[in-house]
């Protein structure tokens, strides 16, 4: 039988804590949303400041990594280059800013941030991700 790593609630919170304070250090409000590899919501923070929206979507580029174990700026550029049929890909939101957790080369998750640039989301998210591995 095999085994795997698994993400803790105490995961969780290293992850957020290093993702908020980068944000914070960038004075960029988002919403945060950690989830496991099933794409069920584990961790979630909405900044002041923003937007019921960005919640929605952080949870879903979130679940798009965790789903998908790529980026979902990956899925972005697919799109972008014409496959616009990858719109249709059920559990993927095609916007920059969520990351896969990757340990032991086992995605164990996701991370996804909304509410700056996609660029900076995927940064914050990055930034909570290199806290953990």
């Amino acid at each position: 039988m095999k085994t795997r790593p698994e993400l803790t609630l105490e995961d969780c919170l290293k992850i957020h804590a290093a993702a908020e304070a980068e944000a914070r250090r960038n004075n960029w409000n988002v919403a945060i949303a950690i989830l496991d590899d099933g794409g069920h919501l584990l961790h979630f923070a909405r900044m002041d400041g923003a937007t019921p929206a960005n919640a929605g979507i952080a949870i879903e580029k979130g679940r798009t990594a965790a789903f998908s174990r790529r980026s979902s700026g990956k899925w972005e550029e697919i799109v972008k280059s014409g496959r616009t049929s990858m719109m249709k890909m059920p559990g993927i939101l095609p916007v920059q800013g969520g990351m896969p957790i990757v340990v032991e080369g086992t995605c164990i998750g996701g991370v996804g941030v909304s509410g700056v640039q996609s660029a900076q989301d995927e940064q914050i998210a990055q930034a909570g991700i290199d806290a953990l591995t």
